[in-house]
This record gives C-alpha cells, structure tokens and sequence, in this order.
C-alpha cells in the first residue's frame, strides 16, 4: 500500500512523494519505491490468480483495482542441455507472450487508479506489446514509439489491441528521446525502463520460481543454485534480484541464487563493463543483431545491474548471433519455440556450465511467434 512510501532517485538521492504518474527524477536519474511493502508467506492469497497471489507485497494504493490478463504462474519446466539438467521457467507464455506482462500489469493498474487516460512507451516490441494490451483492458489510449527496424510482427501485435504505433527511424536510443514529447498531465510515460513499479512486478517471477522449485525438490528453504536470464536494460534480473532479497530478509531462502546475465556480442555493454570490472558500463555502438530485445547501448540502470550481479556471486556475459540462432532450433526441438532474445540464455549454458551446479533455472522471457521467419 502507499501509505509511507516514497519515490527515491538511485542517482541523487532526492525523494518525491509516492506518485505512479512520476517516472524518473528531476535530474534525469532512475527512481526506487522506498518504504515498499515485502514478500510475507503468511499474506500470501493462494486464490488469487497468477501474481496477484502476492498482492500484499506490490506498492498499490488501497482500492487499486487490478488490470489483468492472468498474467504470471508460467511453468517452470525440467529439461536437459548437453547433460546439464536445468528448469526452463517459461515467461513466454505470460498473455502476450513475454515477461513484461508482469511489470505492465502492475504499472498499468497504479495508473489507472490514479486517472490517467492515455499512456506512452517507446520499446523494440515486447514492452510495447504489452502495454498495448494492458491499455486496452483499462480502456486507456496508448501510443508506441519503436524503432523503424523493430520486428513487423511485433509492431502488429501492438497495432492489434488498437495501439497508435509510431515507428522512429535510426537506433533504439531515438525511440526513447521522441517519446518524452508526448508526455502531459493526462499522459503518462509507462517506461518499463524508468518506471520503478515494473521492478515490483518483475520480483513476483522469483516468488513463483522459489515456490515451484520447493514443489519439484520437497525441500524447505530450497532456493535455485543459480538464474540464467537474457539482460538488455536488466528490468527482470533487477526485479529477480528485489524479490530473492525479499524472499531471504522472511527467511523463505537462506541464500541468494547467482544471478547470470547474457548479452548478444553485437550489443554488449554490460558484459564488457564486466569483463574489465567497471561499476558503470560504458555506452557502445549499438551494433546489429538477432536479439532485438537486447540492442541496448546504454542500459538506464546498468549501475544497479552490475552491482545486483555482483551481489548475488554470478556473472555477465555475451554470445554470439550464430550462437543464439543455433541455441534457438534446438530449443524448438525440444518443444519451446522462442525469439531469439531468449535463447540468448541457453546459448550461454555451455560457456557458463564449470560455474553452473546444484538446481539451475533458465528464464525464456519471449515467444517464437514474435519472430519473422
């Protein structure tokens, strides 16, 4: 509930009152809900469906009607790569097709609650997407800013829920300068990048993992040895890294996971910042590649995400196009068709295996059928 929180900037430190219409600080810098409700197993609502089970632990204000689509319970799935069991925790089947779904539900329902008409995004397509859907279950308008080059299979799944789409010609990095003009008093910028409230949604996907793991091993306290997840900004491994923290500070785990990100190689800064041991990572060329759900030069809070993996003992690293693309027929062999943006993950299994051991889940964040063929 909102009732003694705030929004603080990660930059500057300034703080604002709890406003879901305010998505970034005065200076430009990235907000954090502080003073947020946390993970309680004893609030937990077992009734209710998909993430709003753990409603008790969103930054809502009371009387906040949830948007939904049944977002949220994706299955988390045993399989085998190269001999190396792993669980496949499969975010693609969230209603439109990807993980955003999570943060959009709980963005879009602060939103609403707070009389906002008309939302704006800029996204490469599952964002937007997503956004487009949740706008239409509120009955809001939406608009979506996305790179000219985006896939034209996502641009017409944003169209479908009746989406304005405004394609934006040049890299991704223009998409999201040319969606600030549009924002106004009855608009709000829906960022699944600025927004804080997306974080919040994000963790529910490590409240599902942790319970789903305790089913499958029996035993108590039993967390994943490690998550394996593609990162382009780092919305899901930050709101990961939020809800395992969660999780331990209830004693519902006794340790963290090692949280390991990958990157596409054409489109790496995080990973290159970790391989020279920066705190910062440095914007590069945004360089082509077949991970388009990744092509981000400069990750908004690539700081926070360096320090999240650090944190947690893991480690990021960069794959190759051709890598990717093999990773992802192979996955259709086994019966999970995904872009190539997930299979990012499992790409990078073989790379990572001598620092994978125990119970290691593998997070498949976007459908195949988003992919041109």
């Amino acid at each position: 509930m909102s009732d003694g929180m705030t929004l603080r900037c990660t930059r500057c430190g300034r703080e604002y009152s709890f406003d879901p219409c305010r998505f970034r600080c005065d200076c430009e810098g990235p907000l954090e809900v502080s003073g947020a409700p946390a993970f309680d197993p004893a609030r937990v609502e077992p009734d209710q469906p998909g993430l709003w089970r753990y409603r008790h632990a969103l930054p809502l204000q009371e009387g906040t009607v949830p948007i939904t689509l049944g977002e949220g319970t994706t299955p988390l799935v045993a399989a085998e790569w190269d001999g190396l069991p792993v669980l496949l925790k499969c975010e693609f089947l969230n209603p439109t097709g990807s993980f955003k779904d999570r943060g959009t539900a709980v963005l879009v329902s602060a939103l609403a609650a707070a009389g906002v008409t008309r939302v704006v995004e800029d996204s490469s397509g599952n964002a937007g997407a997503s956004l487009a859907a949740y706008a239409a279950r509120a009955g809001l308008r939406a608009t979506v800013y996305v790179p000219a080059h985006a896939s034209p299979v996502k641009q017409a799944q944003i169209a479908a829920y009746g989406a304005e789409v405004r394609p934006v010609p040049g890299p991704r990095s223009e998409s999201a300068r040319a969606v600030l003009a549009a924002v106004g008093e009855t608009t709000a910028y829906a960022s699944h990048v600025y927004h804080p409230l997306v974080h919040h949604g994000m963790k529910t996907a490590a409240f599902e993992i942790v319970e789903q793991v305790r089913l499958l091993t029996g035993r108590v306290r039993e967390a994943p040895d490690a998550v394996v997840l593609p990162v382009g900004h780092g919305t899901l491994l930050l709101g990961l890294a939020l809800g395992f923290a969660e999780l331990r500070a209830a004693g519902w785990i006794e340790r963290l996971p090692h949280l390991f990100g990958v990157q596409a190689a054409p489109c790496a800064p995080l990973a290159v910042a970790w391989e020279r041991g920066e705190a910062q990572p440095q914007p590069l060329a945004e360089g082509e590649t077949v991970a388009e759900g990744v092509r981000i030069a400069a990750p908004l809070r690539g700081r926070e995400v360096l320090a999240a993996v650090r944190e947690s003992g893991g480690g990021l690293i960069a794959m190759s196009d051709d890598e990717t693309l093999a990773a992802q027929r192979r996955l259709a062999r086994q019966g999970f068709y995904v872009e190539p943006t997930s299979a990012l993950a499992v790409a990078a299994l073989a790379s990572l295996r001598d620092r994978l051991a125990g119970v290691v889940v593998v997070v498949l964040t976007g459908s195949g059928f988003k992919t041109p063929l």
